[in-house]
Formats: C-alpha cells, structure tokens, sequence
C-alpha cells in the first residue's frame, strides 16, 4: 500500500483536523479500500483540496488505488479550473460536499465532508508509473502541470523523514495547503513515519491555529519564509511551546534578518532550526541546512538531502561536485519526477528526467560544500550590460527595510514594488549603491500590497 500505511499500528492516529475529527492508520486502510469499491478502476480524477481529513483520505486512496490525481486548490479561479477540465478530462472529481452544486455533477459516493462526483469526461491514458499530477510551482493560469511517480513520492518520503529524524511521535503542523508540493511532502513524509499529522487550513491570524498548535502539541512547524514574517510580527519567538521541536521552512528565500531570528530562537530554546530548498520537480525537497550550521551559514539552503546529490554547472559548462563554484545547481535522486505534461497525450509519457533535475537556480557553493541560492536563471534583467538578478534586489531590500517587495522590468528600467511609502527615496539609493545602475533606470514604486498565493509566492498577473 502507499507509503506502507497498512503497515502501522492500525489504532495510531494518523491525523487530525481543525474540525477535530481523527482517523487512525487502520481508518486509512479501510477507507482506501472502500474508495476502491466505489471506483475500481485505474483512471484520471482532480481533488480539490483542503486541508482536512476528507482531501486527505481522498489522496491517500487514490495512491493507493492506483488512481491518477491531478491536486488543485478548492479554490482555484474557475476559468482556470474549466481550461484543465476541458484540457485533461478527468472522469472523476473529489471535492467538499458543500461545493457539489457549484459543480453540478451526479455524486456517486460521499464521506467526511467530501464527495466522488462523475463528470462524464472520458479520461486520457495514463502511463503505468504515473502517480500525481501538480501544478508547476508559481503557475498563473497555465496548463503545466509536473508528472510524478510512486517511487519519487516514496523516495521524497523516505528522504526528509531521514533529514528530520521523524519518529511515531512526532505530531507535525502541516499549514501549508495540501495542493501545494511542500505540503504534500509534509503529509507524506510524516505519514511513511507512522507520526501524527495536524491538517490545520486556518489562518495563522486565527486563533484555531494557536489552539491547534498548543492543545495538538506540535513537535514539528514547516513554513515558507512569508509564514515566519507573519509568526515574527506575531511574537512567535517569544511564546512558550513546550512540545515544539523543530521549525523548518521551505519555499523560497528568507531575509537574512528572518533568518538569524529563527536561527537564534532555536539555539535560545534547545530547539533546532532547518532551513530546506526544493522545487515541485524535485518532490518538494532536495537541500537541508543542518542544524548545527543555522547561526554560521546564514541564508544557506546547505547540502544536498539524504539519497541525494548536488552540483553546479558553470558558464563554461563544466560540471563540480565540491570547492567553491557558481553557476546553475543540479540536483540528482529518486524524488526527481518524471517530466511535464502541458496536454493529455503527455500523461503517456515515460521518465524525461531519468533522475536528474537542472533546477533553473543560480547557487554559490562555498569551501564548505554548503549551497546558496543566488537567484533564478530567468530572473535577471541585462541593463546596459550590467546583469541585474531581480530575487537579489528583493532580498537587499527586504534585508534592509520593513517591506514587502517585487521587482520586475524591462533590459532599461528596473521596476521595484514595495508596500512602505516611507522609504522609496532610501530603497532607490540603495538600489543605487548595490547595483551601479543610474537612479533613472530604477523606478521604486508604493503599493498596498503584493498579492501571494496559500504558498506565499507572488501572483506576477496581479500586481
């Protein structure tokens, strides 16, 4: 079975919710069983997800099952939801009960607030090894979704619990949406490690989410790093939480002021801050800091997860796998997936990838052996032929001021968004001083906001 769940202590709860609903691992097993009554056959169905027991039981069975998932949010745009229904044609969705007039398909079975609705569709072939569908990470309306296999989801599985030391005690706050890649890694890892899983879909300026953190005794917190500037402002570093062990983020990088905070809370309190890298091509992670580095290597994504290998290709080509070296890093394990699909006929495809994934980043590895992520290989703007990389610019400004911030432009106008009115004129000079470009090819402007999807990534056709 899946992750080997019929193997756990069949009354060991596996998870619960916000609603406090629990289920045990031999809950899991039966109900994958009963899913498979209802819908025996091998087939393409979307889970709408959210975080609680019923999306949940809904993926597990159906990896168990050998049916195809492709995990959206319950709440995604509905142009968007309609152009990958029309593209993919699942036969089946899985969705809150609450949306089955909204979508307006006969309901064949129903259970823990969701529901299996037929869509009529007739469904593409699948290839054999196809596990999951997700969609690319920072997608805006695209139809890119990446293709996984049973042994990347296990492998990935396998990997971070080996990373975390995750035990059948742990009991991990999984607040990261369930269709985004971290999220999944956190259920998957901790449910192939027979912990506890607390699916928490509140926000974090809710109190629900404080009553779950403390009265669930969370051991375990993942965050991406706009989480932990929510929990910052929240005097999270001060607060007493006995039974947490560990906080880990993911999802981007931190200001170096976020990160020496965490770094220092967990040394303060004898707990221990890992910082994690990975991609939705990578089966979320591939990279941890360990621990004992968090106060000495600021900013660093570190070394390579376990069952994993890291390099850098540099502008010549030449591929290292050790000394100090820039360029593109490549990544190389069994969590690796298997390619894209940006139509039906692609879910018939095999392994593209063969376990290597040239992840599109920019990294500096130092005399360490330890990884630091520079920016994005198609982030970078050439403004007279200085080469200007936009996730730097925003890490220097987020580093320096009380923003947010987005930056953008053109190959002569760098564009600079932010969200404190008070400091243009300081961000300019020192957008100035950092990059050597000429004050009228920055633009700085005030907005009220930057919008960011459940995963905290700016939405670029929003702003």
């Amino acid at each position: 079975m899946f992750l080997n769940l019929d193997q756990k202590p069949p009354q060991s709860v596996a998870a619960v919710d916000d609603s406090r609903i629990s289920v045990t691992y031999g809950d899991i097993v039966s109900f994958a069983e009963e899913f498979r009554c209802v819908l025996p056959k091998r087939t393409l169905i979307f889970i709408m997800a959210t975080n609680t027991i019923g999306s949940m039981l809904g993926y597990t069975s159906c990896l168990s099952d050998g049916i195809v998932p492709l995990v959206l949010s319950a709440h995604t745009e509905k142009d968007l939801y309609g152009h990958l229904r029309n593209l993919y044609r699942p036969e089946y969705l899985w969705i809150p009960s609450d949306m089955e007039r909204e979508f307006g398909y006969e309901r064949v079975f129903s259970s823990h607030g969701y529901s299996l609705v037929r869509t009529g569709l007739t469904p593409p072939d699948l290839y054999s090894d196809l596990a999951l569908l997700l969609p690319t990470s920072g997608s805006t309306g695209s139809p890119k979704l990446v293709r996984h296999s049973y042994r990347n989801i296990e492998a990935n599985a396998e990997n971070v619990s080996r990373m975390f030391g995750i035990t059948p005690e742990f009991r991990a706050m999984a607040i990261l949406p369930m269709h985004y890649t971290m999220g999944l890694s956190v259920i998957a890892s901790h449910l192939y490690s027979g912990a506890t899983v607390l699916l928490c879909g509140k926000s974090m300026l809710d109190k629900g989410f404080w009553s779950m953190l403390r009265d669930g005794r969370a051991t375990i917190l993942t965050g991406v790093p706009y989480s932990f500037e929510i929990l910052s402002k929240m005097r999270f570093f001060r607060m007493d939480l006995p039974d947490l062990r560990i906080i880990t983020q993911g999802g981007g990088r931190m200001s170096d002021e976020l990160f020496r905070a965490c770094a220092d809370y967990a040394a303060r309190t004898g707990r221990q801050f890992i910082a994690t890298y990975g991609q939705t091509e990578g089966t979320a992670r591939m990279a941890y800091l360990p621990a004992e580095l968090a106060q000495t290597k600021t900013g660093s994504i570190g070394i390579a997860e376990p069952g994993g290998k890291l390099s850098i290709v540099d502008d010549s080509g030449a591929e290292t796998f050790e000394g100090e070296a820039t360029g593109e890093m490549v990544y190389r394990g069994e969590n690796v997936t298997l390619g894209y699909a940006t139509c039906p006929e692609d879910l018939m495809k095999g392994d593209e990838n063969r376990g290597v994934l040239h992840t599109g980043d920019i990294a500096r590895r130092d005399a360490d052996g330890c990884y630091y992520i520079i920016g994005r290989m198609k982030r970078f703007l050439k403004i007279f032929g200085l080469r200007i990389g936009l996730d730097e610019v925003e890490h220097i400004v987020k580093s320096a001021f009380d923003t947010d911030c987005l930056c953008s432009g053109t190959d002569d106008m760098l564009t600079v968004r932010i969200t404190n009115p008070a400091i243009k004129d300081s961000v300019l000079d020192l957008i100035v001083e950092k990059t050597k470009l000429f004050h009228k090819n920055i633009e700085v402007l005030y907005v009220d906001r930057i919008e960011r999807n459940e995963a905290g990534k700016a939405i670029l056709n929003k702003q």
